[in-house]
């Protein structure tokens, strides 16, 4: 498969997880990949499997951060095409024992940084008139969960962002889209289930069967099927897909 060859994708969060998967599927289908994180041993990891990547360690909470590291892949690479923000975190805490910096970590981390990365490489975008901007967002921006209330915000913000600037730039033949997934076997579901069995008492495999069960196929979502969707959204022939959020969930939440 070689339908995005030529096409520069630049993915946050791309050590692990959902980001290494969506890198892996870009790259199979011919893109260029920026890898971007904030620890370089994982993205090396990550790089040393795929044919075209280069490494870029940056805080995407960081204005300055952003913009600098942006330029350095224009440079090495070319000027995105494509912009995957999957960079993300999720703590909890009950409202009322959620302190301003929790807020705050998440709202950065889960918003501001995909706005700062998009701000960023729309000028190029908009002068070549085409490119796809793919927000990873949540069902937590879709719904409400108990005890993440500062992940649930950062997250309906950041789908709010992605209907907003769709219709913005729609002209300019650039896309913005969302995919929101339910729970995926990530490193963010491990920190999760360590925590509701430190706070609970139940074991993992009961902590497992009682989030698994929000998906009504019984189980979690495979970071590979996130990043189908994604390469889906990003193809030449998707661009009559704008503003939309797509649930990979299993059915959890549905989008009408």
């Amino acid at each position: 498969m070689s339908e995005l060859v030529g096409q520069i994708a630049l993915v946050t969060g791309a050590g692990t997880g959902i980001g290494a998967a969506i890198a892996r599927r870009l790259d199979a289908a011919g893109a260029s990949v920026a890898l971007v994180g904030r620890r370089k041993e994982p993205l090396e990891d990550v790089a040393a499997g795929l044919s075209r990547a280069a490494t870029f360690t940056a805080d995407i909470t960081g204005e300055s951060q952003v913009t600098g590291m942006v330029a350095r892949v224009t440079q090495e690479l070319g000027a995105p095409t494509i912009l995957v923000n999957n960079a993300g975190a999720a703590q909890s805490a009950p409202f009322e024992r959620t302190s301003l910096t929790l807020w705050n970590e998440m709202l950065g981390v889960n918003l501001t940084g995909a706005f700062l990365c998009a701000r960023a490489v729309l000028p190029a975008m908009k002068n070549a008139g085409a490119g796809r901007i793919v927000n990873i967002a949540s069902t937590a921006g879709l719904k409400g969960y108990d005890y993440v209330a500062a992940y649930c915000a950062a997250k309906h913000g950041l789908v709010g962002m992605t209907r907003a600037l769709a219709g913005e730039v729609a002209r300019h033949g650039v896309t913005v889209n969302a995919v929101c997934p339910g729970f995926t076997e990530t490193p963010m579901l491990d920190a999760s289930l360590e925590n509701i069995t430190g706070k609970t008492g139940m074991s993992v495999e009961e902590a497992s069967l009682a989030l698994s069960k929000t998906n009504p196929q019984g189980r979690f979502v495979t970071p590979e099927e996130v990043a189908d969707a994604v390469l889906w959204l990003v193809r030449p022939s998707s661009g009559a897909l704008n503003g939309q959020s797509v649930a990979v969930a299993g059915g959890e939440v549905m989008v009408g």
